[in-house]
């Protein structure tokens, strides 16, 4: 979707501000989140691109004034109170008022932690052969999906090469609307700056993507 999250080549934001020795979580609520997101995920609530689709889709006053683990809890919210799990006024009382929607694969126990923050394969059977093939030059779409995709804006419409293919993976755009796998090529495509930011880029830089088939038309 075109929100605010894609801040990719926009100005305005200032400069990106480094915390030295900043800690994994800053206050313990934090980590609370972050254990509440993977224990659901694992209990097959929702899968990461639906995750990350819920907090792409908070209003953009909401988004900007946000700290990244309160635009996971806003996220998870909206995403449990979509799929059935738990109720806005449940959420407005702090307790449960109905009995829990079952998980598709069961609560989350001791024995299953480290299986869960071990990063499984998003790698998948080819469904048909590649479009294209290293050294190829490709157009980026210009696609706008009111839905979850990987695609930037400020690539969307500009030519790159493919510089290499990762094979068949999970289509994000699918799985984050539970269509599915729906595997796709992945390839990594390599912008000269100058393509995506006119003559006043420097003309050194290059800028790659990892952008699936479906994003790509051949320049």
């Amino acid at each position: 979707m075109n929100g605010v999250h894609d801040m990719g080549g926009m100005d305005g934001f200032g400069k990106v501000e480094i915390e030295p020795n900043e800690p994994v979580f800053h206050e313990k609520w934090e980590g609370r989140v972050m254990a509440l997101v993977r224990a659901m995920g694992a209990g097959g609530a929702f899968n990461i691109d639906t995750s990350r689709f819920h907090r792409e889709a908070l209003p953009p006053h909401v988004y900007l004034s946000s700290s990244y683990y309160k635009k996971w809890l806003l996220g998870l919210t909206d995403n449990l109170v979509a799929k059935g799990f738990i109720s806005r006024s449940e959420v407005e009382n702090g307790h449960a008022s109905e009995p829990a929607k079952p998980l598709k694969r069961g609560k989350l126990t001791l024995d299953q932690v480290s299986r869960v923050f071990t990063r499984g394969t998003f790698t998948r059977d080819a469904q048909a052969p590649a479009k294209f093939k290293i050294g190829d030059r490709v157009r980026c779409r210009n696609i706008n999906p009111v839905t979850h995709t990987r695609l930037p804006r400020y690539v969307r419409g500009h030519v790159g090469v493919v510089d290499l293919n990762h094979g068949p993976q999970v289509f994000p755009d699918s799985a984050a609307t539970d269509r599915g796998d729906d595997p796709q090529w992945l390839y990594t495509v390599v912008f000269e700056a100058s393509e995506l930011w006119g003559e006043n880029a420097d003309p050194t830089l290059k800028v790659s993507i990892d952008a699936f088939e479906p994003y790509l038309e051949r320049a």
